[in-house]
């Protein structure tokens, strides 16, 4: 049985559902995203878990407790939110103390719990100080340090690190990851970024329209999408409309005007018009006469680790990137031609939406 189990949740204001009967089940020390775009579900989904939105339908379920009609302070649950919600008028101990205080634990045994969150986010020896004189990573810390200084069964992050620059998010991400880990605690994150939920997660439900889209594995979610909304939505896609000439059991011939390539497709009829996406890090460049599709490069961007590159091919304008291994590269306005690996031209269903 899943620790935290969701049952037909939904929610409906007026005539507008911002969350579709919905059921998700998340197993005891896992860390879930739930990814999406704004307006998707994902807020209000988390919302509902957490006790601050009632459900209009549906069930909460924690460690086989229902919680659906429990108040959100009795959950057992830690929150970190997008703003992180400190106060600025409390020292780091006393905001990480607060729930502590709330719950009447003895004064030795909750001083022992902020000083045991502190060390667990790094931080000890920041105590007397305030808010104000942390960084936006420190200031996160303690928020997360809050949360878990009350040992919850459930830890929710609302898109905490939405505040940080870059390189910092990118550090927080691996760190909160292997607080988590460390601990063994079972996290619902929600965010849009992308990179994000894949960095971190066990698993990922893509969200759309109030309804999950696509539930598994960052690597099953990016390579094994299960529609084209989540095939855009996660990373760049190439996509390449064709014409199917011919085919066997497991593939067939594509035409793109007076081009034809080879695909595994098992499905679909000849005749048929289809999408086919790739992703641009799965195209490769090579000379010219060694494939059937060429281009010419319209724009080549450097980007550190990357090359990015425009190409105006014959079968469309296409996006590859390729790893900076210190090589020459082809340059703008220079021909190519465009390689793949057989199974990576894939065809994904279009998602039927009711608005």
């Amino acid at each position: 049985m899943s620790y935290l189990s969701l049952r037909g949740l939904s929610k409906v204001y007026g005539l507008a559902h911002a969350v579709r009967d919905l059921d998700l089940d998340v197993e005891r020390g896992e860390f879930l995203s739930l990814l999406g775009p704004s307006g998707c579900g994902k807020t209000t989904t988390l919302q509902m878990v957490a006790g601050f939105v009632p459900p209009t339908a549906g069930t909460v379920v924690v460690g086989g407790r229902d919680l659906t009609e429990v108040a959100p302070e009795k959950r057992d649950m830690g929150v970190v939110f997008q703003s992180y919600a400190l106060f600025p008028h409390m020292t780091v101990r006393q905001n990480i103390a607060f729930g502590l205080e709330m719950r009447k634990l003895a004064r030795t045994q909750l001083d022992d719990r902020v000083e045991e969150a502190l060390s667990m986010v790094r931080l000890s020896g920041f105590g007397d100080r305030y808010p104000s004189q942390l960084s936006g990573g420190q200031r996160q810390r303690v928020a997360i340090a809050r949360s878990l200084a009350i040992q919850p069964s459930v830890l929710l992050l609302d898109e905490p690190m939405s505040n940080l620059d870059a390189k910092l998010r990118g550090e927080m991400h691996v760190e909160l990851r292997a607080l988590q880990r460390r601990l063994g605690i079972t996290t619902v994150l929600v965010t849009h970024d992308q990179v994000e939920a894949m960095t971190m997660s066990d698993r990922i439900a893509v969200m759309t329209n109030g309804s999950i889209s696509q539930l598994g594995s960052p690597h099953e979610i990016y390579d094994k999408p299960a529609s084209e909304f989540v095939y855009k939505f996660l990373g760049h896609a190439n996509v390449i409309t064709g014409e199917i000439t011919s085919r066997n059991h497991s593939s067939a011939v594509v035409r793109v005007g007076s081009t034809t390539f080879s695909a595994a497709i098992s499905e679909t009829h000849v005749g048929s018009e289809i999408e086919l996406f790739v992703r641009p890090e799965r195209l490769r460049i090579m000379a010219a006469d060694a494939s059937n599709v060429r281009g010419r490069v319209n724009t080549r961007l450097f980007l550190g680790g990357l090359w990015l590159f425009e190409i105006e091919s014959d079968i469309g304008a296409l996006r590859v990137t390729t790893q900076n291994l210190g090589m020459e590269q082809p340059q703008e306005g220079e021909v190519v031609g465009i390689g793949w690996n057989h199974g990576d031209l894939r065809i994904v269903a279009s998602e039927q939406t009711d608005g």
